[in-house]
C-alpha cells in the first residue's frame, strides 16, 4: 500500500532554542515543514475529517511545543516534533524540517535546516 503525504509548510515559531546563550535570551524565529505520511482514502471517500490528520489541531502541537521550553540542539527539536506528528492516528512516517535563518553563523547564509524522518515503531 502506498501513503498519502499531507505537508504543512512554513510554520513560524518565536522560541528561544540554542547552544549559545544569547539564543536562549534574546529568542528568534524559527520555521517548521511537516510532512505527514498516511493513507487518507477512506477520509475521502467518506470526505470526513475525523479519518484523517487534522492539520490545524498538529499545527497548533508543533507550535505549543517548539514555542515551549527551550533546547540547545535543533536536532532535539525535531525528533520531538516528528513524535507529536506520529502520535496523531493514521500517521505512519513523519518527516521534520526545523529551519534556523537566523542561526549566529559569522558568514552570510540563507538557511539552516535539519531533516528528521521517523517511521512509527
Amino acid at each position: 500500500m502506498s501513503l498519502d503525504r499531507i505537508s504543512l509548510k512554513g510554520l513560524r515559531v518565536f522560541a528561544r532554542h540554542g547552544a549559545a546563550e544569547h539564543e536562549r535570551r534574546d529568542g528568534q524565529e524559527f520555521v517548521i515543514d511537516a510532512d505527514l505520511w498516511l493513507d487518507t482514502r477512506a477520509a475521502a471517500a467518506a470526505d470526513d475529517l475525523s479519518l484523517t490528520v487534522d492539520y490545524g489541531a498538529v499545527a497548533g502541537r508543533l507550535v505549543s511545543l517548539a514555542s515551549g521550553p527551550p533546547v540547545r540542539l535543533i536536532e532535539t527539536l525535531a525528533e520531538r516534533l516528528a513524535a507529536v506528528c506520529l502520535s496523531e492516528p493514521g500517521v505512519e512516517e513523519a518527516e521534520i524540517t526545523v529551519h534556523k535563518p537566523h542561526a549566529p553563523l559569522p558568514h552570510r547564509f540563507s538557511d539552516v535546516t535539519v531533516v528528521v524522518r521517523r517511521k512509527r515503531s
